[in-house]
């Protein structure tokens, strides 16, 4: 599935994560589990259509009313995210980015270690 390269809001992500955690759902369920004050109806309705088009949500017709379900999954999107960041902010290196969680003190040597083996593990395969 490829992904449209539009980002998503920080609202579509926190709606994303909905579908992802619950699955398929109409808009009138996502009204119901939202917090007070509850978003107007037809509010989510335009995200939710927006989701679909950019390729991150389709639907089911049931009568008038659709049920729309994820055709991205966390997984992927997670690792387009990761890969936007260290694109955008690290010039496409992976190894400034790894280096920049050392500096930060947020990666510690045993768990580079612990990459270095699965790295060489996946290697022998």
């Amino acid at each position: 599935m490829q992904i449209n390269p539009e980002k998503l809001t920080r609202r579509e992500e926190e709606l994303m994560r909905c579908f992802w955690e619950r699955g398929p759902l109409f808009v009138r369920e996502l009204v119901e589990m939202a917090p007070e004050p509850k978003p107007h109806f037809n509010t989510l309705s335009t995200m939710v259509r927006a989701l679909e088009a950019k390729g991150y949500l389709s639907h089911k017709a049931f009568g008038g009313t659709y049920q729309y379900f994820p055709i991205v999954s966390e997984s992927e999107f997670s690792r387009r995210t990761l890969g936007n960041v260290i694109s955008r902010y690290f010039e496409n290196s992976y190894m400034g980015a790894v280096s920049a969680l050392v500096e930060e003190e947020k990666i510690s040597v045993g768990e580079l270690r612990e990459l270095l083996d699965r790295i060489e593990k996946q290697n022998e395969r």
